[in-house]
């Protein structure tokens, strides 16, 4: 897939947890998870609202289009 998520990063770069940013967000865990792992199948724009408020970013910070 040419969409690459950086919220693995993200995280890793404020120090917070996965686990952190679902209890902020109200986003389900196992979903917090697969778009670190970019194995989500959908990505509400809802969703990308709410990491954006909690992480303080833009959408762009969170993924990023990679030719193949």
């Amino acid at each position: 897939m040419p969409i690459k998520f950086r919220l693995k990063v993200l995280l890793a770069e404020r120090g917070m947890t996965q686990k952190q940013l679902a209890d902020m967000t109200g986003i389900r865990p196992p979903t917090i998870s697969a778009i670190c792992l970019g194995t989500v199948k959908e990505f509400p724009i809802g969703a990308i609202d709410k990491i954006c408020k909690a992480l303080n970013c833009q959408p762009g910070d969170i993924m990023e289009y990679v030719e193949e």
